[in-house]
């Protein structure tokens, strides 16, 4: 190799150096830059074509080194719409390609992105700082399944939750063994129980049948226990009170066996012979041990009505425990009494949840599964185009998307950027020193081709 080869091979240097220069300069510049991915540079040598024994060192061409798969620092964030990959994965994002007065107009291609700051714009759209629509699935939020699988922008605009009419009433209490009615009293025998022996219009102690009508109410007040209340929807969204009441019919203490009914309130106004409480249609026995026996695990409380409001068919769940034990009250402990049904709502905020989720809590106060936010992962994820914003562009070395990245969405936080400012600062150092050194290789290069020249004069 001649001179001028030593100064093309330097040249090919400060070349090299410059472009690691240009790429710390904007690892630096995006050190703060959320979910940004530095890119390192690569040198590669160029040998000279030459026999073994004749090969030179010859000149360097560098390339860029993604680190897409290298995680940046997941921190809290305040919104709760932000999101984090912790691990791998990419969001699946679209640019908009016009605005027009319906809304935006995307591009068919799918960009791919980390840069998880999204938040609703003023059409309901998710969109990151960089300006990218997030893709997900909307979920029935009646069913809490997916809709499909086909990817697609998100909007929340206006989002409204229609009501839901009650269908299940899950319920847990304790009942005293001995119920402490208004007419109970120890040095009578019995007189704890349910007796419609003394007068009643109707005998509600029939399973199934049995009602109490409105002459009779003030004697059932004295003859049961509250059991809980609790507020159920029609399909409307209107609100009812269902007033839950037991009754004791028969009791181990005096040879019989531990029974109970249980009531509810049809018609709080009821007068005369128009019906005021309903018996569910069961008879709840106890055993020694204070267990239902036999045990019992839903029942159907058939088409219920309040107060004129058509609730529906109802069924009682007995998930939460139905027991007889001892109570110095002689009250009935209601451990557990809640209903699957609501009323209309409006979307008043959105999250994400653990599972990646995107949930909108409504003015009902009900909290539901809006959208699913699928990852995607690559076979070869730093092969990715990078483009302004942070988004990615699929290559041919990447190959195409696929489902099932091994990563998880952490809502409410951000992930930082993955330059490291003294890595960076470090090799911005060193890469200073080989520039000045390539610069001095051309320097010796003409003092050389000017002693040269000298030779000749």
């Amino acid at each position: 190799m001649g001179l001028f080869g030593v100064l093309n091979t330097a040249v090919s240097g400060l070349q090299a150096q410059a472009f690691a220069l240009q790429n710390i300069s904007g690892n630096i510049a995006n050190s703060q830059t959320t979910a940004y991915k530095g890119i390192n540079t690569n040198f590669v040598d160029l040998i000279p074509d030459q026999p073994a024994g004749e090969q030179t060192s010859g000149g360097v061409l560098a390339g860029s080194q993604s680190t897409n798969t290298t995680q940046g620092v997941i921190q809290a964030a305040t919104v709760g719409t932000f999101m984090a990959i912790n691990g791998d994965g990419y969001f699946t994002v679209k640019q908009a390609a016009a605005q027009g007065p319906t809304g935006p107009t995307f591009d068919t291609a799918d960009l791919y992105s980390r840069r998880g700051d999204f938040q609703l714009n003023s059409q309901g759209f998710m969109v990151n700082g960089a300006g990218d629509y997030l893709e997900g699935i909307p979920i029935d939020p009646n069913t809490g399944n997916p809709n499909g699988s086909a990817l697609s922008p998100l909007q929340f605009n206006n989002s409204f939750l229609p009501a839901t009419a009650t269908s299940l009433i899950t319920y847990g209490a304790n009942l005293p063994s001995y119920p402490q009615t208004t007419n109970a009293s120890t040095s009578v025998p019995d007189s704890e129980l349910l007796n419609p022996s003394t007068g009643w219009t109707v005998n509600p102690t029939v399973s199934g049948t049995g009602t109490v009508i409105g002459s009779d109410v003030n004697e059932f007040m004295n003859e049961s226990i509250d059991g809980g209340t609790v507020t159920a929807y029609d399909g409307t969204g209107a609100a009812a009170n269902i007033q839950l009441r037991w009754a004791k019919t028969d009791t181990a203490l005096t040879g019989g066996t531990d029974t109970w009914e249980l009531f509810y309130q049809k018609n709080s106004a009821a007068t005369g012979n128009s019906v005021a409480w309903q018996n569910v249609g069961t008879d709840f026995t106890f055993n020694s041990s204070g267990q239902l026996s036999p045990a019992l695990s839903t029942v159907s409380l058939g088409s219920v009505n309040i107060d004129g409001d058509p609730i529906g068919n109802l069924t009682l769940s007995l998930s939460g425990g139905l027991t007889q034990f001892s109570s110095v009250n002689g009250t009935v402990t209601v451990n557990s009494i809640n209903q699957n049904g609501y009323p209309a709502g409006q979307l008043q905020s959105l999250a994400v949840s653990k599972e990646g989720r995107i949930t909108g809590s409504f003015s009902n106060g009900k909290t539901v599964d809006l959208a699913e936010v699928p990852l995607q992962t690559f076979a070869n994820p730093n092969a990715l185009k990078s483009l302004d914003g942070g988004a990615f562009q699929v290559t041919g070395d990447s190959g195409p998307p696929l489902a099932g990245a091994s990563g998880n969405i952490v809502g409410g936080s951000l992930e930082e950027s993955n330059a490291d400012i003294a890595d960076q600062f470090t090799k911005l150092i060193v890469t200073q020193q080989a520039y000045s050194a390539n610069t001095k290789v051309i320097t010796t290069a003409n003092e050389m081709s000017q002693d040269l020249l000298n030779m000749i004069r």
